[in-house]
């Protein structure tokens, strides 16, 4: 198979630190794909090699299978947005639209079009005569964006580009560059820290940690079935009960917290009695019962305790529900007029299926 973009054994130190670690990568034409992860995985440093801003110490990037690992940035034919936008403050909009077509040494006629195009698909027409600091931050987004995509780039690069925005903004610019790329077909790489916004712009998404890719998937199988403690932790929300392997049945195992808690989970392929092993729950999968025998017969895990705190989402509320000294797990309920409503100091049963409870190391 034929990919677009290949990144392939990539390191690349600064000194005796290793900013990226043996980073293999292989992206398809008009594919989203989203380095996230936390500030200091590698995510950034990973993109401006891409862009030929840092040579890799070694490995080899290619680019429809041409070795561009030390092409010169402006040669690459690959267009980028940065977080600060780095509009040219003195030039107006038509100027910074136009200023990678003239460093191409296209005609004038030529770029007169090019850049009304840009700004009809941005939705910024008539703004030609305007400059960076007469634009709201998002209309400097999309003059950034305008920039990035006038020369028709092989693969566009973003680096945090709604950053600086609010977040009605930013939820409204993020489905925006969603119908964009989708519209052109063009392979995007992006990179955040906001888990959000990986989730629902991108086709897969590369989880970064240490310099490494540490799982590459989808957003619902990242979401779903995280490879480890880190990606539960990273991406969404979680409960983590801590414990030992006490009972194996088949597909299902019991682990046993220090507090004497069982809780039950979908076996893994690897695990023995006696292993230590946390359990991860999302908040929204579990269930606030009505008793102990409420619920499907086959949610197995159920356990009494106590409302210590509820936080109101206004769609939803949290509780916070202690179930032994310093185990307090979080169950995210929809609000509604039909929700059961609890106070603080309730006494409450919660419960969820066994294969919702992930078992990770």
């Amino acid at each position: 198979m034929s990919y677009q973009l290949e990144l392939q054994n990539v390191f690349k130190l600064f000194g005796s630190i290793k900013a990226v670690d043996d980073v293999s990568l292989n992206i398809d034409h008009g594919e989203f794909l989203t380095l996230l992860g936390p500030s200091g995985s590698g995510k950034t440093t990973t993109l401006n090699m891409i862009a030929g801003f840092e040579i890799p110490t070694s490995g080899d990037i290619l680019l429809e299978n041409e070795d561009i690992t030390t092409v010169a940035p402006n040669r690459r034919g690959i267009g980028m947005v940065f977080q600060n936008y780095a509009l040219f403050p003195h030039m107006t909009v038509y100027e910074n639209i136009a200023f990678p077509l003239k460093m191409r040494k296209i005609t004038s006629d030529k770029i007169r079009t090019m850049t009304d195009e840009a700004l009809e698909l941005v939705k910024l027409p008539g703004f030609e005569t305007r400059y960076p600091n007469q634009l709201s931050g998002g209309q400097q987004q999309r003059i950034a964006l305008a920039r990035a995509l006038v020369f028709q780039p092989k693969i566009l690069l973003m680096d945090e580009p709604l950053g600086a925005l609010d977040k009605k903004l930013r939820d409204h610019m993020r489905l925006e560059i969603k119908h964009l790329q989708e519209s052109l077909n063009i392979t995007v790489i992006y990179v955040t820290h906001d888990q959000e916004e990986a989730l629902t712009m991108s086709d897969r998404i590369a989880i970064m940690n240490d310099g490494r890719i540490v799982q590459l998937d989808k957003p619902v199988e990242l979401y779903e079935s995280p490879a480890n403690l880190f990606v539960a932790d990273f991406i969404g929300e979680s409960n983590f009960l801590q414990g030992r392997v006490a009972e194996t049945n088949g597909d299902s195992a019991a682990i046993e917290t220090k507090e004497g808690l069982q809780v039950w989970v979908h076996r893994p392929a690897r695990m023995e009695s006696g292993e230590e092993f946390s359990v991860a729950v999302r908040p929204e999968k579990i269930q606030v019962l009505a008793g102990e025998q409420d619920g499907p017969h086959e949610i197995v895990n159920r356990f009494t305790g106590r409302v210590e705190e509820i936080v109101y989402l206004g769609e939803a509320k949290i509780y916070r529900v202690g179930l032994a000294p310093d185990v307090i797990i979080e169950a995210k309920v929809q609000s509604g007029p039909a929700a059961q409503k609890y106070e603080v100091g309730d006494q409450i049963v919660v419960g969820w299926h066994t294969r919702h409870g992930l078992a990770l190391q």
